[in-house]
């Protein structure tokens, strides 16, 4: 491996004086692997480039004794992600820098498999697919890897380079679709598909275990998840199919290989109507599998469960049924008798043990988020990141047996813990329901001071105590406001029921009522100023945002991005409709009226309040034409509002630069709109 660098320096960050610009600039943990001998842990961290204009990523080694500093092992202007260890202790990883070329000149269009050798090196190239690879994963006890790669329909491989280079320099450019959707989030799905490969674990002898995919003429590998098992023999992938309903419904696929990894059989578990399955993770021993099933219908909003398939019997079974989340397998004990999950818990994203015989469920963590989990059995330890609302992730360990925390080093060495109060508190809606929400306040902060009430996307996702690097609270806090992150009907962690509440055209109902109890409540803090309260919310906070202008002034003013305004028309422009039909009830087509009952272009004569409207030209989810068919409405009506778009952003503002500038119009607009009332009093 190359010689490792140390943790860079950063400029000590801490809550006071914390600008979008400082932001941009900490370290970003991505993706953790935890190498064979247990004792360091592969990290991908992003970081800004030296021009400010887009990030970079390398891999770290953490050790996980407590010992010793994190040490850098990639560099260069290159994005190297995902890392994985092979069974020899190489570590591999993806990366879109370029063989026998400076890393600075890099392919972001054909990201290839790389490897820093066990007994060290450079990094070598070991995979070498046409278009590039998309996902891949080694059997822990074998030389073989599987592979997703995309692939062009009837083009030999040895043409395939070739055929790219010819259309993107002569064309043809057209995308020829005889089905929806067309788009996903913010690009065109393209005339390539996706292909599970398998390869011994140097990247030779590639063999492409789905070859009649394109003969079929399915993407049945779109957005798939897959696991490889411990000794190699079998592939678990999802497999997805277009349903009744026209959404896609996904089954698990097991491929069976002999040992020269040539399939020699595959069967097709879990085939229902209106179900996905997700997430799929063998057992140690090879002879389950865990996965995650969805369950949807128009009448409630997807539930999920967790399920093991036993592969022998080919039985499937929900593990504890009676437990009412949302979870998702993340790594099995390796005793094969237990399985750890995360699952978001009441604005927590906790680490729970699972027992397969009992079916009994202990919750393992108090606070925080936790993903990227890994068990290490030399030492009954789970190792993963650890991310809170006070501080971006980190590697932790935590044992198993006492659910005791173990210090490390720290990757974020410039970055002092923000000291601001955090309340986790309840707010009670008009049926009863304990509508939980976050208060957060500035530090030394001049009270009754003005607050934000954020409003979260989805609608089933959650405030959760987490690290944002797209909507940071801290930095509102750093500008003297509170800032109030609500769980309003549809938000999940709190039990089917309440997601249900979102469902079937309800949008603007109870989840509109649960905002303005937590209003009410949060207008009895004595640090709130009642009068000086801003609603702001993304996607489905910003449609949210949008119909609270239709129905109420008491806001101050409206900060809405990328939002829904006239439901029918996005009904159509969404780029999978047909899962919208599901959570409105229908089509517009068959229910167009209803759908006027919560839409803010059918109430916005209603609308008083100043607004800032923000939106990604590219932003396929929610298409720009919404952002613009509200800004003529609110000029139209006489409405004081303001619109920024930007061209070369999607649904999210990603880019440094961007969102430096995004969060410069947020602060100026409410400068105006909350602190010159102060001002003005």
């Amino acid at each position: 491996m190359p010689s490792p660098s140390p943790t860079p320096q950063q400029e000590a960050i801490s809550l006071p004086g914390f600008t979008p610009e400082q932001l941009t600039q900490l370290q970003r943990a991505q993706n953790l692997a935890l190498s064979p001998c247990g004792r360091w842990a592969a990290v991908a961290l992003e970081r800004l480039h030296a021009d400010g204009g887009h990030y970079v990523c390398h891999l770290w080694r953490v050790p996980l004794d407590g010992k010793g500093k994190p040490l850098q092992l990639t560099n260069g202007d290159c994005r190297d992600s995902q890392p994985a260890f092979r069974s020899d202790g190489g570590l591999a990883f993806l990366s879109d820098r370029r063989d026998g070329e400076s890393p600075e000149s890099c392919d972001a269009q054909r990201r290839q498999i790389w490897l820093l050798p066990p007994h060290g090196g450079m990094p070598l190239r070991i995979s070498d697919e046409p278009l590039g690879v998309l996902a891949f994963k080694f059997a822990r006890n074998a030389e073989t890897m599987a592979m997703l790669a995309p692939h062009w329909p009837g083009v030999e491989r040895d043409q395939q380079r070739d055929e790219m280079k010819k259309r993107r320099e002569h064309g043809p450019s057209a995308l020829h679709y005889r089905s929806m959707p067309v788009r996903h989030w913010d690009h065109w799905l393209g005339a390539t598909a996706p292909h599970l490969l398998v390869a011994d674990q140097d990247g030779a002898d590639v063999r492409d275990l789905t070859p009649d995919l394109d003969a079929q003429g399915v993407r049945a590998l779109e957005h798939a998840e897959f696991d490889i098992s411990a000794d190699g023999a079998q592939i678990a992938i999802t497999w997805s199919r277009l349903a009744p309903d026209r959404y896609r419904d996904s089954s698990l696929m097991i491929f069976t290989l002999d040992r020269d990894t040539r399939a020699i059989g595959q069967r097709l578990y879990a085939v229902h109507d209106c179900i996905q399955v997700e997430h799929p993770l063998f057992s140690p021993d090879g002879k389950a599998l865990a996965y995650c099933q969805e369950t949807r219908s128009m009448q409630y909003a997807p539930r999920r469960s967790l399920h093991l398939l036993d592969l022998e019997s080919g039985d499937s079974r929900r593990l504890a049924p009676e437990w009412d989340a949302w979870p998702q397998p993340a790594a099995w004990h390796d005793d094969g008798k237990s399985l750890f999950v995360s699952a978001e818990e009441q604005g927590e994203v906790a680490i729970f043990a699972l027992e397969l015989g009992s079916g009994d469920v202990v919750c393992m963590t108090q606070h925080g988020s936790h993903s990227d989990l890994h068990f290490d059995v030399r030492r009954e330890m789970l190792v993963g990141l650890r991310s809170s609302l006070r501080h971006p992730p980190e590697v932790f360990q935590l044992a198993c047996n006492d659910s005791r925390t173990l210090d490390l080093p720290h990757l974020m060495s410039g970055f002092t813990p923000a000291k601001f109060e955090v309340r986790k508190l309840h707010a009670y809606a008009e049926d009863g329901s304990r509508i939980q929400y976050w208060l957060l306040l500035p530090p030394h902060g001049v009270y009754p001071c003005p607050a934000l009430m954020w409003i979260h996307g989805g609608p089933i996702n959650a405030w959760q105590d987490t690290w944002h690097w797209r909507w940071n609270p801290l930095l509102a806090l750093a500008q003297g406001y509170a800032v109030i992150l609500p769980n309003p009907r549809g938000s999940t962690g709190f039990g089917q029921e309440f997601v249900d509440g979102i469902w079937n055209n309800q949008w603007g109902a109870q989840c509109y009522r649960d905002l303005i109890a937590v209003l009410n409540a949060v207008s009895q803090h004595v640090e709130i100023d009642h009068q000086r309260i801003a609603a702001m919310g993304g996607s489905f906070g910003g449609y949210m945002t949008n119909w609270i202008g239709t129905q109420t002034g008491r806001f101050s003013c409206l900060v809405t991005h990328a939002s829904v305004y006239d439901m029918r028309t996005f009904a159509t422009t969404v780029d999978d409709p047909a899962y919208w039909y599901l959570t409105m009830g229908g089509a517009p087509f068959a229910r167009g009226p209803e759908y006027e009952r919560y839409s803010p272009a059918a109430h916005v004569a209603n609308w008083r309040s100043p607004t800032l409207i923000i939106h990604g030209d590219k932003d396929y989810r929610v298409p720009v034409q919404e952002a613009q068919a509200l800004f003529e409405a609110l000029q139209y009506h006489g409405v004081e509002s303001e619109m920024v778009i930007f061209p070369d952003e999607g649904h999210w503002i990603a880019k440094p630069k961007n969102t430096i500038a995004w969060y410069g119009f947020i602060f100026e607009f409410l400068q105006r709109h909350l602190k010159a009332q102060e001002l003005s009093q």
